[in-house]
């Protein structure tokens, strides 16, 4: 068979995703598209693609004869350019979340469905190492029903939301924290299959920066969702917290609760996580410390071109067998839209002070 051709458009983020995808033996990394000529240059040198697939414009990019694009823009562009993408007959694995609004979500669900082609959103924190154990326990129905989760992503990310040198503000600075939760509702759900119907949510406000505008600054925003099988689900989601881990970046946790059992892993990637199962534990000894590394200490090399642990030598291992396979991958435009759009209610839950709101429901 013959490799896809890959275009990636959006040249900072996206290397790390491209990188996974040139060391897939079906990808052919093909064309690639930035607004920022010196950035695709840059990375184009990086592939050694000629000029002639190196593009600023979309248009042209898409017209290139790619067969994937892998979209790593600002969230504001993701529906603009996946719709355009699916519609010129093109495969898209596009960064998550899918976009800022649930009408741009349903576009999305509408043109994959009216073109056929395969979308997947890039959620690769759900195809951590740790993750995947816990999905092997919950599919074997080791946990029992899980009735509650807990997800947590804290990252620190002022310089990215407005420039300290210029005062600049940057693409992140309208973001509000809790938008952004495909890395902490995206696991819990995928684990979980489920979805939240009823969504609330609140916030301390601007304590850390009172005096900026953009609601990218709120300290931080707990979700609390309600799901279609009736369990609870608390999100909390930071752009500005000051919290240090011993090992340096951000915050990613998770824990969940079932009828026979729990698990959550460490809360920094050098400690160890917590289980208790009921088929092999009992309640006098307690829970058991185990590894919950993000990273598969087995993957193959190639797994160390991306990044992220082995999250997205995994992510992409996934869409990629889709497409030979026929099947609708995790986190198509279905679940992308589940996935995305809570967290746009439990902003606006917290806006009204915290008050309880219907999840618009999607289906295919």
């Amino acid at each position: 068979m013959k490799p896809y051709k890959i275009g990636l458009v959006g040249a900072r983020r996206g290397g790390g995703i491209l990188g996974t995808m040139a060391a897939h033996p079906r990808c052919e990394i093909a064309a690639l598209c930035d607004i920022n000529p010196a950035a695709v240059a840059a990375l184009g040198e990086h592939f050694k693609l000629p000029d002639r697939q190196l593009h600023t414009d979309y248009e042209s990019f898409l017209a290139s004869g790619i067969d994937v694009v892998v979209v790593a823009t600002p969230i504001e562009f993701h529906a603009q350019q996946t719709v355009a993408a699916l519609e010129a007959g093109k495969h898209v694995l596009c960064e998550q979340t899918a976009a800022y609004t649930v009408e741009d979500c349903q576009r999305i669900i509408d043109a994959a469905k009216r073109t056929g082609k395969t979308y997947m959103m890039g959620e690769n924190y759900s195809f951590f190492h740790c993750v995947l154990e816990w999905k092997k326990l919950i599919d074997a129905g080791r946990l029992g029903k899980i009735y509650h989760a807990e997800g947590e992503y804290l990252h620190e990310i002022v310089d990215l939301l407005i420039d300290p040198e210029t005062g600049e503000r940057k693409w992140r600075y309208p973001r509000a924290p809790i938008w952004y939760c495909g890395h902490s509702l995206g696991p819990l759900l995928h684990l979980m299959q489920d979805r939240v119907v009823k969504a609330t949510g609140l916030t301390p406000g601007k304590n850390m920066h009172p005096g900026q505008e953009g609601i990218g600054f709120l300290d931080m925003e707990t979700g609390l969702f309600l799901t279609e099988k009736g369990a609870v689900i608390k999100i909390l989601a930071s752009q500005t917290v000051k919290r240090y881990r011993k090992n340096g970046g951000y915050l990613t946790w998770y824990s969940l609760y079932g009828t026979r059992g729990f698990v959550e892993n460490g809360r920094d990637p050098l400690y160890e996580g917590l289980e208790w199962l009921e088929d092999t534990d009992t309640p006098q000894g307690g829970a058991r410390y185990v590894p919950t590394p993000f990273a598969d200490p087995n993957a193959p090399e190639e797994a160390r071109h991306g990044g992220h642990g082995t999250g997205e030598y995994y992510m992409v291992r996934h869409f990629i067998d889709a497409l030979d396979q026929g099947f609708r991958p995790a986190f198509n435009a279905v679940q992308a839209a589940e996935v995305t759009v809570p967290g746009l209610i439990a902003h606006e839950s917290a806006m009204q002070g915290g008050v309880w709101l219907d999840v618009p429901q999607f289906g295919w």
